[in-house]
């Protein structure tokens, strides 16, 4: 079904007041914020890889807040089991039977602090939610609910002990980007309101969950034209034959791809995607599904600048939308 003019407006408004409520928490960081927003109502998840203190928990505390929804903080440690995660099933003496007590994933927001620290087995606990939505536990299946989005963090610094996320895994994450510090005038607002440790309090609910999920489905309706799938499609197929990289952007990336582009370009008032939108989200979509070479690795090639050549070398289609 066609997206109304008033449906467009109506979505791009809510998205803007979304990034305001979000800002009162993180502030000087409006693209940060609208592409967690975007990856929200694009039902995937985000992986932000960052340095220690610069606001990661306080964005995904926030966005909980604007959509009414609770929000967990897991730090991923090496001793962490993957039911400290999940849940699990105790058996309750006075009624005789085995009963679920969910662990944090049961959360409208997930802060998965540090992912990188936990154990690979513990790591591989995340993935049957982030793609499914639910988590088995001796045989049986919890839905997580929706809205859900998995906030993962690690930090660039102090690998020592650490375990690199799989490729597999890493796919799995809709968009990877990072905070970065603040500008000198945001930080000098930030030193002035020093009282208030936590901004993210003040963050008051916007919209109800269910219309995060209403908003989900009007960007579903956002037309493609034909020649951004091929665009789309041409971007995937260059990566995979460029000489420094070994690993290039897949199907479900892909996918992933043309999902984002949707709520970007509606997020701005749009109901069909343009060339710029694809354009906008490659880094923060691609660059996590990239694998660079051995040789490409050590004359210090940087996947930024791969997917820099990539949009310079392939032409963007070039059309009129009726």
């Amino acid at each position: 079904m066609p997206i109304s003019p008033e449906q467009a407006q109506w979505f791009a408004d809510t998205f803007t007041q979304m990034v305001d409520n979000v800002e009162l928490a993180v502030r000087g960081k409006e693209r940060v914020v609208r592409l967690a927003l975007t990856c929200l109502l694009s039902e995937g998840h985000l992986l932000l890889e960052d340095n220690p203190g610069t606001g990661k928990t306080q964005l995904a505390k926030a966005i909980a807040n604007t959509v009414k929804g609770s929000h967990s903080r897991v730090q991923f440690t090496p001793d962490l089991l993957p039911s400290d995660v999940t849940g699990v099933t105790i058996y309750d003496q006075r009624t005789q039977k085995f009963t679920f007590h969910q662990g944090p994933i049961f959360a409208t927001i997930v802060l998965a602090d540090e992912i990188n620290r936990a154990s690979p087995k513990t790591q591989s606990a995340l993935l049957e939610v982030m793609e499914e939505g639910r988590v088995t536990v001796d045989g049986t299946s919890h839905e997580v609910g929706a809205p859900f989005m998995v906030i993962a963090t690690q930090n660039p610094i102090e690998q020592a002990g650490t375990y690199r996320l799989p490729e597999a895994q890493l796919d799995r994450f809709l968009m990877k980007t990072s905070l970065g510090y603040p500008d000198h005038a945001t930080t000098v607002e930030l030193l002035a309101q020093a009282v208030t440790r936590d901004r993210s309090a003040t963050v008051r609910p916007y919209i109800a969950a269910h219309v995060v999920e209403q908003m989900s489905g009007v960007a579903g309706e956002v037309n493609v034209d034909p020649t951004i799938l091929s665009y789309v499609s041409q971007l995937a197929e260059e990566s995979r034959r460029h000489p420094h990289v070994s690993l290039g952007l897949s199907i479900r990336g892909c996918l992933a791809y043309v999902r984002c582009a949707k709520v970007w370009a509606l997020s701005q008032g749009r109901d069909h995607v343009i060339p710029d939108d694809i354009k906008d989200l490659a880094h923060p979509v691609v660059a996590h599904r990239l694998m660079l070479n051995d040789e490409a690795q050590f004359t210090g090639v940087e996947v930024d600048r791969v997917i820099d050549q990539l949009l310079a070398d392939i032409p963007a289609p070039a059309f009129r939308f009726a």
